[in-house]
């Protein structure tokens, strides 16, 4: 009986998840008529070309003036930097970021979203849709770095003394030859760029943990400053482009009057969303909706009143 129950809880929930997994899909397959009559046009800057433009002339110039001279200068430093920055370089592996925001989607997938109260179900789909974004753009971001990395077959720079800072071997498919893009400055390029657009706000302080963490791969050693530079605009370029096509379908982003793409979830609502869960959480709301049944008694108490 036990494993029955158990087993009938797993169909259960398996079913619900389909059936979540369903209703996201017709929330985008109902806003493809959407996304294809809104044309926003892009800012100058924020085009395919501008940006191309832009990764050739940073990686250019790094390649030239930058590369060569980092990998001497950073083993001249002392020990203490290298175990300072090695401290925190991993930041900008995509683990930990596709683990939380996966489980997290899973878990809310697993909901019965229509049981919970307004609030609580503006909370679960906020959260379920931001979350999901973060692992879109960091995953698809990611794969594409890969792509990129195992087919250009830059020598990393442990091999700076053997083959230079310009050396590549087409499909070499070996990881010290897979130093162009940097993957952890692509994961940390998506990822503060989706951060930014999600809290506007906080846009230059990420920026800046952006460039740190970024930066680290260039001082243990990992990959040349052109590596970095060109995963960071592979990051941002991906999670820019899709905000913009959420954006087109009003889904988790909107655009402004002036063609800027922002949360649709305003503040003031995500105020009201933590404060419904955290009242939640202390038992002093209730999350889930009242039956009829709950509420009859309370309804006849008060007609009861004189």
């Amino acid at each position: 009986m036990k494993q029955q129950g158990i087993g009938g809880r797993f169909r259960l929930v398996g079913g619900r998840m389909r059936a979540n997994m369903r209703r996201v899909g017709q929330i985008f397959a109902n806003r493809r008529d959407r996304a294809d009559g809104l044309k926003v046009p892009l800012k100058p800057g924020q085009r395919p070309q501008d940006i191309l433009a832009v990764l050739v002339l940073t990686v250019g110039i790094a390649v030239i003036v930058f590369d060569i001279p980092s990998f001497p200068w950073i083993r001249s430093l002392p020990s203490e930097y290298w175990a300072t920055f090695n401290f925190f370089t991993d930041i900008g592996k995509s683990g930990w970021i596709l683990w939380s925001t996966g489980v997290v989607c899973l878990a809310l997938l697993c909901l019965n979203a229509q049981e919970l109260t307004f609030r609580m179900r503006m909370t679960v789909g906020a959260v379920f849709t931001y979350a999901g974004f973060v692992f879109y753009s960091v995953a698809g971001s990611g794969v594409l770095a890969i792509l990129f990395k195992w087919s250009l077959g830059r020598a990393r720079p442990k091999l700076y003394e053997q083959l230079g800072p310009v050396h590549f071997e087409l499909f070499a498919f070996k990881s010290s030859f897979a130093s162009f893009p940097s993957g952890h400055s692509t994961t940390v390029g998506a990822l503060a760029t989706a951060l930014a657009l999600l809290f506007p706000g906080y846009r230059w302080l990420i920026a800046v943990a952006a460039f740190w963490a970024a930066f680290s791969r260039i001082m243990v050693g990992a990959h040349y400053p052109s590596d970095v530079i060109a995963g960071i605009l592979l990051g941002f370029t991906f999670t820019f482009f899709t905000a913009r096509a959420l954006a087109r379908r009003r889904i988790s982003f909107q655009y402004t009057d002036s063609g800027a793409v922002v949360p649709i979830m305003g503040p003031v609502s995500a105020k009201a969303c933590v404060a419904a869960v955290w009242y939640a959480l202390r038992g002093r709301r209730n999350a889930v909706r009242m039956s009829e049944t709950d509420t009859a008694p309370r309804r006849e108490h008060t007609q009861d009143k004189p």
